[in-house]
């Protein structure tokens, strides 16, 4: 336990002095094989390519890539127009419109930051226009951008099942319903809220702009139906749905929305890029960290810990609860599921839970973290988009967060809220 405990510690003291997540994670791994253990160190090299070398890691860059086509080819607007016609006549209109919107939008760009920085950009403005307060109106947006993460296509939700072994069609589908059902939670809250503060103005409904809003979105819907259909019906691979995701949306932004030109992929391809390159170089970071964790008895040890701690399955997952709302408030979630999945992966199997349940979990719990300081990257571009004090934000988002705590828990309870839609679909 000795060579585990050396490296988490001198990859915090290497993180919180503003060395990069993955460059620490590295680093660390490197000084105690070179210094602890007998490997050579060219095992790190080995372990880092393959990490790489899998099929399924390839989905990753092309999801990210659909993201941002979507983003600048205008699929947003029609999203938030059809979002408008559907709910936009309840009571707090336009809060459940923000609601349904970054759930559409979550459902295509597996992003919770492209949609905080496009949708929620959009949807803040319309709401302030209309006298919702500007706290409120981005407290609404930030905790919807979270279900990007959780709603498929969500790229964490991929990494954590590539990392786990769990089928990856599986674990998208097993993100759906407690997305969908903390998204309906939202929006009884939102309506409650406005209720009671008089906020918020009805928008009339209109059958005839409904069904004009769906027509103008159809070709942005079929992304999602596109992309989850085949993967689901077994016809292709989640990596193969992902570059006929790409395919289509640069079809459908170039020729029939007309709001990106050919000159403008080159762009877009080199800043997907950049950020697909932080994401991966933190998953071959780990892989090293994960050898080294391994052949030092670390997750058997945590199997030994967690089981010690109590014989009930639901006490045990909110003891993990916590200790993963934590970590997601410090540390990056996908370098948190690269390497807290070998960790607790074997622990939590062994108490009962479902490997399935656990990566649903262990995503939307991390969640947190994008949404929560000091580390979470949507409340940050949510204060860039509003430019409010971070503090009023956070204060804002307080009972939203508490409204995915509480669901968090129920699913914890509940688990076959996610296990038995799974099995039906699967037939598992």
């Amino acid at each position: 336990m000795e060579m585990s405990i050396t490296l988490l510690v001198t990859f915090v003291i290497l993180m919180f002095l503003g060395v990069p997540i993955a460059v620490s994670l590295g680093a660390a791994s490197v000084i105690c094989m070179a210094t602890m253990s007998s490997l050579p160190l060219n095992m790190a090299a080995q372990n880092m390519f393959t990490a790489m070398n899998s099929f399924i890691m390839v989905a990753v860059p092309l999801f990210i890539l659909c993201g941002s086509l979507m983003d600048e080819g205008g699929v947003a607007d029609k999203i938030y127009g059809l979002a408008e016609a559907l709910v936009g006549w309840l009571y707090g209109g336009l809060g459940h419109v923000s609601v349904v919107v970054n759930m559409l939008f979550a459902g295509m760009s597996g992003s919770s930051v492209a949609a905080i920085a496009s949708i929620g950009k959009m949807s803040i403005n319309a709401l302030h226009k209309k006298s919702y307060p500007m706290d409120y109106s981005t407290a609404i947006n930030l905790a919807g951008s979270m279900l990007a993460s959780v709603i498929p296509p969500s790229i964490l939700m991929i990494n954590a099942a590539a990392t786990a072994s769990v089928s990856i069609g599986q674990a998208l589908l097993g993100g759906m319903i407690p997305g969908l059902i903390i998204g309906l939670i939202f929006m009884i809250y939102n309506y409650l809220y406005c209720k009671k503060h008089g906020i918020g103005d009805r928008i009339p409904f209109s059958g005839k702009k409904l069904g004009k809003a769906f027509i103008t979105a159809i070709p942005a819907l079929l992304t999602p139906v596109i992309l989850l259909g085949g993967v689901y019906t077994g016809i292709y691979t989640p990596t193969e749905g992902a570059g006929i995701a790409v395919v289509y949306t640069v079809i459908v932004s170039i020729y029939v929305y007309k709001n990106l030109k050919w000159s403008d992929l080159p762009r877009i391809i080199a800043a997907n890029a950049r950020s697909t390159g932080t994401i991966l170089f933190v998953a071959i970071a780990a892989k090293p960290a994960g050898t080294l964790f391994e052949m030092d008895g670390l997750p058997q040890a945590v199997a030994s810990l967690i089981a010690g701690m109590s014989g009930n399955r639901i006490v045990l997952m909110l003891v993990l609860y916590v200790f993963l709302i934590i970590v997601g408030m410090f540390m990056d979630a996908t370098a948190a599921i690269f390497i807290l999945v070998p960790i607790l992966l074997p622990a939590v199997t062994a108490a009962g839970v479902s490997p399935l349940f656990f990566v649903v979990f262990l995503v939307i719990t991390l969640s947190f973290g994008l949404i929560t300081p000091p580390v979470g990257v949507c409340l940050y571009a949510a204060q860039n988009v509003t430019g409010l004090p971070l503090e009023k934000i956070i204060k804002a988002s307080i009972p939203w967060i508490i409204l995915i705590a509480v669901s968090l828990i129920i699913f914890i309870i509940f688990p076959q809220i996610v296990t038995t839609p799974v099995a039906l679909v699967f037939g598992t």
